[in-house]
């Protein structure tokens, strides 16, 4: 196990659509696949593109277990950057037939720590674990410091991480903390995608996947996992080693 993960690289036109037809492929042999999805800017390309294939009759995820993989805690209902918000507007709810089941994270309820509980059991058995890579080398919330065997847990949020809930997804207050799967049912799932795109994300790539494995990326923890594939456009891969 390590350091053996499959790299897809894609021109930059093509990566969403690509990413989808695999995922849709994916789901053509295995309808009642359990999914862990990640918002952001990165996945969104693809949602879109899923939501077309479903729209043509080309996949139906009626079978289909989509359970989040973070969200953020602090952030009113019906805030626009509440992870459970941008799922359901980019994905869950445009699909002609909604899934069997959309586990949320309840971020609402009083005790945050039984909510990290309780999705923590809803991830035990995850089928493809899909997952966005931050700047600072975080996947989900598991922040540099992370380790392997992290659970789902209540995290304490990197700076550059509540600062772009506000600036880059329209928070109307800075949240608190946020609750994500843990790292050690990310490397349980039974095969990880992970989805980086430009060229300001070709830096810490590079580091996570050529450099030693560490907590300071929690990212490069993802190379222990058996069956990795990374999907990359070219800006992304620019500093990867050729071939």
């Amino acid at each position: 196990m390590g350091d053996d993960a499959r790299r897809v690289v894609l021109p930059a036109a093509d990566w969403a659509s690509a990413v989808a037809a695999e995922l849709v492929a994916r789901l053509s042999d295995r309808p009642a696949l359990r999914i862990c999805l990640p918002t952001g800017e990165t996945p969104g390309p693809v949602y879109a593109a899923l939501v077309a294939a479903a729209c043509d009759g080309r996949v139906s995820f009626d079978r289909a277990t989509l359970v989040m993989l973070d969200a953020w805690v602090g952030l009113p209902p019906g805030d626009p950057a509440r992870c459970d918000v941008r799922l359901r507007a980019e994905l869950v709810d445009r699909l002609p037939r909604p899934p069997a089941a959309f586990i949320a994270i309840d971020v609402d309820g009083p005790d945050p720590d039984a909510a990290a509980d309780r999705h923590d059991a809803a991830a035990a058995r995850l089928d493809l674990a899909i997952l966005g890579l931050g700047p600072n080398g975080h996947v989900g919330f598991n922040e540099p410091g992370s380790r392997p065997d992290d659970p789902t847990r209540l995290v304490r949020l990197a700076a550059s991480s509540r600062e772009a809930a506000v600036a880059r997804y329209g928070a109307t207050r800075v949240p608190t903390a946020g609750i994500t799967i843990g790292l050690r049912r990310l490397l349980g799932a039974e095969e990880a995608w992970l989805l980086v795109t430009g060229e300001r994300k070709a830096s810490i790539l590079r580091r996570c996947l050529e450099d030693p494995v560490g907590p300071d990326r929690p990212a490069s923890w993802l190379r222990r996992h058996p069956r990795l594939t990374v999907f990359a456009d070219e800006g992304a891969a620019s500093l990867l080693p050729r071939g």
